[in-house]
């Protein structure tokens, strides 16, 4: 890995020697706003491997995303040459569809020790995810921009859980996005769960060819024939969450993607909106 180009690449400016929450932070919401969610090799004939140096060829080099396992691998490799201390985890994600937590090594994500305190960073997840990291060692709410988060616990068990595009208070409604225990894991423990993301009608990676980036104020996704682009509550707005969907042609779609992502793929594109199978086993 070259840091450099690494921390070029998410366009991250900065001293980056010495460990700090500061520079953690800054990391983990630069490389949201630079590296795209997407599951487009899936769609374009390819097939995802979890190997790290070729995994840094794609989002570096190529400029491309990932989904889970390739953001947060990379991710995590990344921490790693900073100087953190870092920890990969195992999560399950609670489908907002099927309403039904995955199956275990379902989510990979990576947790920081730094001070004494315990961070949860996650750059793979898409639409719900958190801008900056989230503290384990506290399960009040946590404020980012119009958004709360919470982790709550359950004996070994950890709950990442939101209200959504609202912020109630502790009171409020809260939504689970994923669950997870603290046991460190292995990037090769992800494996198996890596392939049945690529072809199981369970998951959304895929049923759906999709693509999403933070940017700042909002978010813009591909999903099958569709981009949306959301605008996030803010005074400007309102105080409301603003959406606006675009109806796509096949043919518009290799455009679409190169100029809202940077994205260009080298092979054709086979666009996918198909309705996801809830899992036969309930976790």
């Amino acid at each position: 890995m070259e840091v450099d180009r690494y921390l070029s690449r998410i366009g991250f400016e900065g001293p980056s020697g010495v460990p700090s929450l500061e520079l953690l932070r800054s990391v983990h919401t630069c490389h949201l706003l630079s590296v795209p969610f997407e599951d487009l090799t899936v769609h374009s004939g390819g097939q995802v491997k979890l190997d790290l140096p070729a995994l840094y060829d794609k989002v570096v080099n190529q400029r491309r995303g990932g989904f889970c396992f390739e953001n947060n691998s990379l991710f995590y490799w990344l921490l790693t040459q900073l100087g953190f201390q870092t920890t990969v985890l195992s999560g399950q994600v609670k489908n907002s569809i099927t309403c039904r937590y995955g199956p275990p090594f379902d989510h990979l994500i990576v947790m920081v020790n730094l001070e004494g305190k315990r961070w949860l960073c996650d750059v793979g997840f898409g639409a719900a995810g958190f801008s900056v990291p989230l503290s384990l060692d506290t399960y009040g709410p946590q404020v980012q921009g119009h958004r709360v988060y919470r982790v709550r616990r359950i004996d070994d068990v950890h709950f990442l859980e939101w209200q959504k595009e609202e912020n109630r208070g502790e009171d409020g409604d809260w939504t689970e996005i994923y669950k997870f225990t603290l046991e460190p894991r292995r990037l090769e423990d992800f494996a198996e769960m890596c392939q049945y993301h690529q072809s199981s009608p369970s998951s959304i990676f895929f049923c759906k060819s999709l693509c999403t980036v933070l940017r700042p104020g909002g978010r813009v996704s591909y999903i099958g024939r569709r981009l949306i682009t959301t605008t996030f509550p803010s005074e400007a707005t309102g105080g409301g969450l603003e959406t606006t969907t675009r109806e796509l042609e096949d043919e518009e779609i290799p455009a679409v993607l190169a100029e809202n992502f940077g994205i260009v793929l080298q092979s054709p594109l086979i666009p996918k909106d198909d309705t996801i199978t809830p899992p036969p086993v309930v976790y």
